[in-house]
């Protein structure tokens, strides 16, 4: 999932939002260094990318995909999932969507200095352009590839992801629910034993 989704799935503890969102750009297996929420962040950030990664229904879906989408179907999926979640908001939350994106902007979050630069450069575009609530609208997903597809180093089709997705639309829906239904409690527990 992408950022709509890893806030989701954390928990509702603010600082762990941005902390998991962090987790991104924290590279390597050692983090130890790092306050302690910020670790908490990277480790439930990578469990939500593994999670994902390997669940059965999802890996049939990257199959039915990476034809239209080579090398990026997994980027696709995320973004796929994060419009889906944000389409389908009130079936999973009990906060309204723009409310959830408002509290989340509001939170005040201290970047460890070496993450600083581009992970604010990051949260400031997220508000100035409200990436999270856009992500309901088809017109979000589409600026979400674009602006994805600039950034990969290597040359892509995501641009086509949106094209794709209205191909697809009921193949990827019907994965996400059913993705969704595991993975919900499935992160019940992760945070009952963490």
């Amino acid at each position: 999932m992408n950022f709509l989704g890893h806030l989701f799935f954390s928990n509702n503890d603010p600082q762990l939002m941005y902390a998991n969102l962090l987790g991104d750009s924290v590279k390597g297996k050692d983090y130890s260094h790092l306050p302690q929420k910020i670790q908490d962040g990277v480790k439930l950030h990578r469990t939500i990318d593994n999670y994902i990664d390997t669940h059965p229904v999802v890996l049939e879906l990257l199959r039915e995909l990476y034809k239209p989408l080579p090398k990026i179907s997994g980027v696709a999926v995320d973004l796929y999932f994060d419009h889906l979640l944000a389409r389908n908001w009130s079936s999973f939350h009990e906060k309204s969507l723009k409310e959830f994106v408002k509290d989340f902007y509001a939170i005040e979050f201290k970047t460890p200095e070496q993450y600083s630069y581009r992970f604010d450069f990051m949260i400031g575009k997220m508000k100035e352009f409200d990436w999270l609530y856009e992500y309901r609208n088809h017109s979000g997903l589409t600026q979400a590839c674009l602006g994805l597809s600039r950034r990969i180093s290597f040359e892509n089709v995501l641009a086509k992801a949106p094209e794709i997705f209205l191909e697809c639309e009921e193949s990827i829906e019907l994965a996400f629910n059913r993705f969704m239904s595991d993975a919900i409690p499935f992160f019940e527990s992760y945070f009952k034993e963490n």
